[in-house]
C-alpha cells in the first residue's frame, strides 16, 4: 500500500494528514480556510488520491501559516508513500482548459525539490484567499515531496480559474508520475539508480 499518516505540531499549526496515492479521489479536508479546502478536494479528486487534512492554524493571524505548513506535509506525506519510487512512471504532464484558463503542469518526482512557477493571477485575492499563497504552497510541497514541478499559466484572466485550473492540472499530473509502469515494476526509473 502506497499510503502515508503524519502529525505536525508547531507554535502555528497543528495538523493531521493521511494519503492514499492509490485511492478513488475521496477527500475529508478542514484546514478552516475555505478556498483552500475546496482547491485540496479537486487535487484529490482529480489525482484519484484518497485524502485527510485536519488542520488547526493561527487564522487570526492570516492564511499563510496554514497554506504553508498542509504544503508541506502534503509533500511529505507524498515523498513517504512513494519510498524507494520503484516502479513509478517518475513523469507527468497535463494541459487543462478551467473556462477561459489553460494550464499547463508538468512533474518528474526526481528526488530534488524545484518549482517554476509562472501564473499570471489578476487579483490579490480570491474570496478572503490570498492569491500569493497559491506560489507558497507549491513551493513548500515540491521541497518536502523532492519533485520537480513547472506550473504555468498558458491563457486566463480569471484568478479563481486560474489557481483552480493548476490545483487540476497538477493532480493530473501527479497521477501520472505516481503511476506503477507494469514494463518496469521493480525498477527505479533512474540510471542512477535511485531517486
Amino acid at each position: 500500500m502506497r499510503t502515508a499518516e503524519l502529525t505536525r505540531n508547531t507554535l502555528e499549526t497543528q495538523i493531521t494528514l493521511s494519503l492514499n496515492l492509490d485511492g478513488r479521489g475521496e477527500s475529508t479536508v478542514d484546514t478552516g480556510c475555505g478556498f483552500l479546502n475546496h482547491m485540496l478536494t479537486l487535487f484529490a479528486r482529480h489525482g484519484r488520491f484518497d485524502l485527510k487534512v485536519v488542520c488547526h492554524g493561527d487564522r487570526d493571524v492570516d492564511d499563510h501559516h496554514t497554506v504553508e505548513d498542509v504544503g508541506i506535509c502534503l509533500g511529505t506525506a507524498f515523498k513517504e508513500a512513494l519510498g524507494d519510487c520503484r516502479g513509478i512512471c517518475r513523469y507527468g504532464s497535463t494541459t487543462l482548459p478551467m473556462d477561459e484558463a489553460l494550464i499547463l503542469s508538468a512533474v518528474d518526482i526526481s528526488g530534488r525539490g524545484m518549482l517554476r512557477y509562472h501564473l499570471d493571477l489578476p487579483t490579490e485575492k480570491v474570496g478572503t484567499f490570498d492569491t500569493e499563497l497559491g506560489e507558497e504552497f507549491w513551493l513548500a510541497f515540491t521541497r518536502c515531496a523532492g519533485m520537480t514541478l513547472h506550473l504555468r499559466q498558458l491563457d486566463g484572466t480569471n484568478s479563481h480559474h486560474i489557481l483552480e485550473g493548476a490545483f487540476k492540472s497538477v493532480a493530473r499530473s501527479l497521477r501520472a508520475a505516481v503511476a506503477v509502469d507494469p514494463a518496469a515494476r521493480d525498477e527505479i526509473p533512474s540510471t542512477k539508480g535511485v531517486l
